[in-house]
């Protein structure tokens, strides 16, 4: 589980890719490409194919670097872009050459290319972005940020994900202040605290309703061990996981 903070334009040259949010799951194999929006919470999931090694190629578009590009190319950025987070790319030769250009670049990635040279292929790379779907403008140079959403609705489609408070914070479009004051009188309790309660709730009802085993779910639900969510699943509940499970068959 990841927080996704840039714009990043991914290639599938081998295996498959899928990326999971809290509204929608994408699947990508070979050939295929996907634009990912920037400032998003979502799972990656790299799965070998029989017969082939994962490999994925990854364009990193930062904003500053976008920033210098749009100044550049008298691109203009004012338009708040309010499509999809998450665009799969139509079949394009131009872009797949791109990417045959970049491989060079990833096979000596210990020899030392200048930034500029860096720079120049994100540039080329966002052109032929432009150029292959012009309405991507906004995507790209939307440099406004997050708008104040509805928080309730957000932590409760998104409190698994394993991220500091402070993402949750910007992506609710909040500073770190307001979020937590917010976030008492919606929920009455602290964030770190609600988040803990929540993904033990969880945790239980996937026990009891699903028969998860333990080792199943707990990175799902955002613990970083399972001896940290056994630890606290006993502390909360009286009983270790693999005891409760017991119970509920």
């Amino acid at each position: 589980m990841a927080f996704l903070e840039h714009n990043m334009l991914v290639l599938q040259v081998s295996g498959r890719f899928t990326l999971q949010t809290a509204s929608e799951t994408i699947v990508m194999e070979k050939g295929q490409m996907l634009l990912i929006r920037k400032n998003q919470l979502g799972e990656l999931t790299k799965t070998p194919l029989e017969g082939e090694d994962y490999k994925t190629i990854v364009i990193c578009l930062k904003e500053d670097l976008l920033r210098q590009i749009a100044l550049e190319e008298q691109i203009e950025t004012g338009q708040k872009y309010m499509g999809p987070p998450n665009i799969l790319m139509p079949q394009n030769d131009f872009l797949q050459a791109f990417f045959q250009s970049v491989i060079p670049y990833i096979r000596h990635s210990d020899e030392k290319i200048t930034d500029a040279v860096g720079m120049l292929k994100v540039k080329e790379g966002v052109l032929l972005l432009l150029h292959s779907l012009p309405g991507l403008r906004a995507f790209l140079f939307d440099f406004s940020e997050p708008h104040k959403i509805d928080l309730e609705k957000f932590m409760l489609s998104n409190f698994h994900f394993n991220v500091p408070v402070e993402h949750f914070a910007r992506l609710t479009g909040r500073s770190l202040a307001s979020f937590k004051r917010d976030f008492q009188k919606t929920f009455g309790m602290a964030p770190r605290q609600w988040l803990q309660e929540k993904r033990l709730m969880e945790a239980r009802h996937l026990i009891e309703a699903k028969h998860k085993k333990p080792s199943a779910i707990y990175l799902d639900l955002g613990f970083e061990s399972l001896s940290h969510f056994s630890h606290s699943f006993k502390k909360k509940f009286g009983k270790a996981p693999t005891e409760w499970m017991a119970l509920a068959e």
